[in-house]
């Protein structure tokens, strides 16, 4: 199988990765890949779904197996409707992987160009931007400083790691300028890396 072509969007909570996501999303070629998206959007109903609550209401990461692999459906499905087109997009992937070990997993799957390291060094900006979010997306969880606090402390432990593990291919960005000067940084190193091999048309 030909690996997909992939960014990946690494940051802490509160750090811009869905809102970058999103903009890099609207560029043609360019397909975003949410991961908590999917998540959210799982039936509860379900075995899969269940266990996923499980471990979100808690604030914990999901078991690395069981992430990669409802990402592994959620992808094919997106190629099967051809809303991405892995021969001619490229793929933005924000909130996985989430480990060291997801991204072992995922090294058969993906062809990571660059890694975008979404820095903010002000931690009560972090805690602010949660707060702010949670009440416009009413996602209550997130509005808990037990929580907020947890989750730090989640991606210090389990998701920083990875910068390490992809050190050859970080670029690191000040999440702390606007939003649309963020996107600028990212698209220039993209463009930088793809040798502006990256064709814009629709």
């Amino acid at each position: 199988m030909n690996r997909y072509v992939s960014y990946i969007l690494i940051g802490p909570p509160g750090g811009g990765k869905g809102t970058q996501g999103k903009i890099l999303g609207s560029v043609p070629r360019f397909f975003h890949f949410a991961c908590g998206e999917v998540f959210r959007q799982l039936d509860t109903r379900t075995p899969i779904g269940k266990k996923f609550i499980e471990y979100s209401s808690r604030g914990e990461l999901v078991p690395d197996d069981l992430t990669v692999e409802l990402w592994h459906q959620s992808i094919d499905a997106q190629v099967v409707a051809a809303r991405f087109k892995p021969d001619i997009d490229v793929l933005i992937l924000d909130g996985i992987p989430r480990s060291v070990a997801q991204a072992e997993l995922m090294i058969s799957m993906i062809d990571v160009k660059q890694v975008f390291h979404l820095s903010c060094a002000n931690r009560q900006e972090l805690v602010r931007r949660i707060r702010k979010r949670a009440l416009k997306e009413s996602r209550l969880d997130d509005a808990s400083e037990t929580v907020i606090q947890h989750r730090l402390r989640l991606y210090e432990e389990e998701t920083k790691p990875i910068l390490e593990h992809f050190a050859s291919v970080v670029t690191k960005i000040d999440a702390s300028q606007p939003p649309v000067k963020v996107s600028l940084d990212i698209l220039s190193k993209i463009w930088e890396t793809r040798n502006g091999s990256l064709t814009f048309n629709a």
